[in-house]
């Protein structure tokens, strides 16, 4: 393919690219690829674009159909720091690679779940109803057993139907939980893809699952001890 002093026609931006050439006129309308003056016109209806257009319009399509993102908040992403949102991107797919595979080897079957555990069948289908188990065809996932047997120890030390704990108990901790995750999924990548290499930061990412879960169980006990000390005038 023919590259002019590292300048590319419209129809090979838009081969290298994969994206075509109407979408990519309207990223240049919408101010999505650099500054005007990069583009080299020789006639009224010929015009060459810069190489590392490639990279961005990619990026830009990946930010569109992975992401769901507006072209408004591309337009500012890709203006601060294109690299760095890149690396942000590559790093994501990685931990959620990871994190799928990881998940479907630990999957467990409906019938053994439901076999070694205490948690009636009507609670547990209805957890399902309420999104907060997952399973799919090949049965629960590793957290989905660990949030089984934790509500199996629950009910076993008598938080149970008979004096007013139901599974809509649990809705308070996964609402309360999902802005803290968000939160920190947002601080944790923000650090990471600008500091350290893709893999580091995944391995980074995959450690701190174990203590973090630790460093939350410790510090909703102390909170517990407080909040009873308090209701006590201690």
């Amino acid at each position: 393919m023919t590259v002019a002093n590292g300048m590319l026609r419209m129809s090979e931006l838009a081969e290298r690219s994969g994206v075509s050439a109407g979408t990519i006129k309207h990223y240049l309308r919408e101010g999505l690829l650099g500054e005007r003056e990069e583009v080299v016109r020789t006639s009224r209806n010929m015009a060459y674009y810069p190489e590392r257009f490639v990279d961005r319009i990619r990026l830009i399509k990946r930010l569109q159909e992975e992401r769901f993102m507006p072209l408004r908040l591309i337009r500012e992403v890709v203006a601060d720091d294109p690299e760095r949102a890149a690396r942000l991107i590559e790093i994501e797919d990685r931990i959620l690679d990871r994190a799928i595979a990881a998940s479907e080897r630990a999957r467990v079957s409906r019938a053994q779940v439901r076999g070694d555990c205490e948690v009636p069948e009507n609670v547990l289908a209805r957890l399902e109803e309420l999104g907060v188990l997952t399973p799919n065809g090949s049965g629960y996932d590793a957290d989905d057993v660990k949030i089984i047997e934790a509500i199996g120890r629950f009910r076993a030390g008598g938080y149970d139907e008979a004096i007013g704990f139901t599974v809509y108990d649990t809705l308070r901790y996964q609402e309360a939980l999902a802005p803290l995750v968000e939160e920190e999924v947002r601080v944790l990548l923000d650090r990471l893809a600008g500091e350290v290499e893709v893999e580091r930061a995944v391995e980074i990412l995959a450690s701190g699952a174990e203590p973090l879960r630790d460093l939350i169980g410790a510090m909703h006990s102390k909170l517990l001890l407080g909040a009873l000390r308090r209701q006590r005038g201690l």
